[in-house]
């Protein structure tokens, strides 16, 4: 269903790859609810995806841009005006990947290169993107920038690896940048830590089947699913959130605020009481 939320707005979307991102559904959300948009990726990730497919569908440019390259982000903006005629209403930054954890390295024992090369495409990249939309005035007033993130930016998850890291760093660079986003061109900037989603980049993760099993057991409301993160990112970009800025917003089913929930530690009680038993048994023999 939809409400033309975004009716007569435009914006530009990173990080399509293919269904199974949030960033597409995103875009086919922000195309039934009336905007218009640019879509842009990496060269490589363009190659390996399925953006085209997408574009079609929302009648939709691909402008491919490398987000760690200012000279990309600024030919991106730039020509993202010229085709949607005029200043940018939203902007959804959906960017994120770590080396360390594609090979396999511990948190404990990085290859520092790959660390940094993460971090400029997880994190700097949202400061980058910010400077050209910044010093180019590209934003309407009123718009919306958002990023995502996720609740590892906050607490320990192990094999996150050093993209826990990335988000704490992406999630403050929302809070300075959009401070002064807000003062000088009313424009909000906020990150939404998602729910643990199975997306290509998500699904990577060490162990990523059996954390998502324990978040939907943990959460009152269940996990929310990259459509249900759509809608969530449609509403920040819509006029309904003109005051909402510089906020981390959790979109968890309630799991960011839970200690424990009775499905995890029923869990918990049948493995002792398990063990219980076993120990009676062989006191008995």
């Amino acid at each position: 269903m939809s409400y033309n939320l975004l009716k007569g707005k435009k914006g530009i979307i990173f990080g399509a790859l293919d269904p199974n991102s949030i960033a597409w559904k995103v875009a086919e959300r922000a195309h039934e609810e009336g905007a218009e948009f640019v879509l842009t990726n990496a060269p490589v990730a363009l190659r390996m995806g399925k953006i085209n497919e997408l574009a079609k569908k929302t009648g939709s440019k691909v402008i491919p841009a490398d987000a760690t390259s200012m000279k990309d982000l600024e030919y991106l903006v730039e020509e993202s005006m010229k085709i949607l005629g005029g200043k940018i209403d939203f902007v959804l930054h959906s960017i994120g990947m770590s080396v360390n954890v594609r090979r396999g390295y511990h948190y404990t024992d990085q290859d520092y290169h790959f660390t940094k090369v993460g971090w400029d495409v997880s994190a700097l990249s949202f400061h980058r993107v910010m400077n050209v939309l910044y010093n180019k005035k590209a934003m309407n007033e009123w718009g919306s920038i958002v990023a995502l993130s996720y609740i590892a930016a906050q607490r320990v998850f192990p094999d996150y690896n050093d993209m826990a890291d990335n988000k704490a760093y992406l999630e403050s660079i929302a809070r300075s940048f959009g401070y002064f986003f807000g003062r000088d061109f009313k424009v909000r900037v906020n990150t939404i830590s998602q729910s643990p989603t199975p997306t290509t980049a998500g699904s990577g993760v060490k162990g990523f089947d059996g954390f998502l099993a324990y978040a939907e057991k943990m959460s009152p409301l269940g996990n929310a699913t990259a459509l249900e993160c759509a809608d969530y990112t449609i509403t920040m970009f819509s006029d309904l959130t003109k005051k909402v800025t510089l906020q981390n917003l959790f979109h968890d089913g309630g799991f960011s605020k839970m200690g424990i929930s009775d499905q995890v530690m029923s869990m918990f009680n049948e493995v002792e009481e398990g063990k219980s038993k076993e120990t009676k048994k062989k006191k008995k023999k």
